[in-house]
């Protein structure tokens, strides 16, 4: 892990981005804005699973004049996503959003830029400018002849000089792409040329499995070496599932903390136990427990890593032969059957929650639970 690249801090509502602050997880709503109870519904769930900023499509007048009712009844920030029509920002601002993602080279005439930088101004809202592979300017494909990182930091440059040039740095800035080597590419030669803060990204990812395997690839490349503040995980799932993955992303490489981290081994010859069941079982037990604090929960199978990770973890069962131990904080607890593994664990961790050793957590926080391999 590379130090971590400094950047201008801003401010997102009550969420501050770049600097010191720890790299956030959002997410996009998929409902249609102007139907408020089913855009609420979706917001109010992705809270619960810890979504710490939303960005809502602004595609015309009917949805941007919702946005102050939808804005006072959440509580995370609430970015408007804009396209092309000036009218739509400046009516955004006036609703009370936290934020902006618009490119300024696309909603016309610099006075029309002018007005909604002057808006933003009065209103301390940030801006992100949005470049994206699939919609690059005509003339930088004319000149590639196809979309390339090349390209993409050009465009967000060409952007970025016209906040400038306007004095407004309130500014962060994505360069996303459904190709993670593209986008990897991409920041890492913007990255070199500006200080503002970069929302991270995998554009069009996929469904659940290739596009978390894109997302982790291409974003955990990224902060792997140090680069980005915020980052949205794009599934064509569930929205909820775009939060889980991001913050597994972010706990992988020690960025950030939250609920359960499940240490399993992948199982192997040696296993004398049902091991595949005993995790899955776990697993879902656990999430319905809704416990919050960092901690690591080990289920291993054999007598070579088993005792050994168990005794690592905060609290962790090994299991060989139809029976298995109990183990907390490094100390054997007690032997247990088979059959009783899943049950003791789970009382255990009941009685650190109830002890203070495991905080209560808001609904869903619990859900985030990662299956590490281990050889």
């Amino acid at each position: 892990m590379k130090a971590r690249r400094k950047t201008r801090q801003i401010q997102v509502g009550s969420l501050k981005i770049g600097g010191d602050a720890p790299v956030s997880v959002q997410s996009m709503t998929k409902t249609d804005t102007r139907n408020v109870e089913a855009t609420l519904d979706q917001i109010w769930a992705l809270e619960a699973a810890g979504c710490e900023l939303v960005r809502l499509a602004v595609p015309d007048e009917e949805a941007a004049a919702v946005l102050s009712t939808i804005r006072a009844q959440i509580r995370i920030p609430l970015i408007a996503d804009i396209h092309f029509n000036y009218r739509l920002a400046l009516q955004a601002l006036e609703q009370g959003v936290d934020g902006l993602r618009l490119n300024p080279g696309n909603i016309g005439a610099r006075w029309k830029v002018e007005e909604v930088v002057r808006a933003a101004r009065e209103r301390k809202v940030p801006i992100r400018i949005g470049v994206n592979a699939g919609s690059l300017e005509k003339e930088l494909l004319a000149k590639t002849g196809k979309p390339t990182p090349e390209a993409m930091a050009e465009s967000a440059l060409k952007h970025i000089r016209i906040l400038e040039d306007l004095d407004y740095p309130e500014i962060k800035v994505s360069l996303k792409a459904s190709h993670p080597a593209m986008m990897i590419a991409a920041y890492r030669l913007l990255a070199e040329q500006v200080d503002y803060p970069f929302h991270l990204g995998v554009t069009e990812a996929g469904t659940a499995f290739p596009g978390t395997v894109k997302s982790a690839v291409g974003m955990g490349a990224l902060l792997a070496d140090g680069i980005g503040d915020t980052i949205r995980v794009s599934l064509t799932e569930d929205c909820v599932e775009e939060i889980k993955v991001g913050f597994e992303i972010l706990k992988a490489l020690e960025l950030r903390e939250r609920g359960l981290n499940i240490i399993a081994c992948p199982s192997c010859g040696r296993v004398e136990i049902d091991l595949m069941g005993l995790t899955k079982e776990v697993e879902r037990r656990l999430a319905e427990l809704g416990l919050k604090k960092a901690m690591n929960v080990a289920v291993m199978g054999c007598a070579v890593n088993g005792p050994g990770e168990a005794r690592g973890a905060d609290i962790g069962i090994a299991g060989g032969n139809g029976v298995g131990i109990l183990i907390k904080k490094g100390q054997i607890i007690r032997k247990v059957k088979e059959s009783e593994l899943a049950d003791a664990l789970v009382e255990e961790l009941k009685k650190m929650a109830e002890s203070g050793e495991a905080e209560d957590a808001s609904p869903g926080a619990g859900d985030l639970l990662t299956i590490l391999p281990k050889e």
